[in-house]
């Protein structure tokens, strides 16, 4: 997945200048990015303040660890059934 050039700090930064009162066109030109980039971040960090998003931040990184794990468990599992198979009698 492409890395934004934008931390999320700076995504939350730049959606309160709107709520703030500048256009978004301004907001766009000023900051070089497009229409359509701001109003995916204004869905996704909407009402969120910097302390919020930092905490998101936390939270998707511990859903990935623990994703991963459960990931090489359900692997191991998946064989050690296959090898029971094996070693089962005819």
């Amino acid at each position: 997945m492409r890395k934004s050039r934008f931390t999320k700090d700076q995504i939350v930064r730049i959606i309160q200048e709107y709520a703030a009162g500048a256009k978004v066109s301004e907001l766009c030109r000023r900051h070089g990015l497009s229409d359509a980039t701001f109003y995916k971040w204004k869905a996704k960090y909407g009402d969120m303040q910097v302390s919020e998003v930092k905490r998101l931040k936390e939270l998707e990184d511990e859903n990935g660890k623990l994703k991963k794990l459960l990931a090489g468990t359900m692997l191991d599992n998946a064989g050690l059934k296959g090898l029971g198979k094996n070693f089962s009698r005819p």
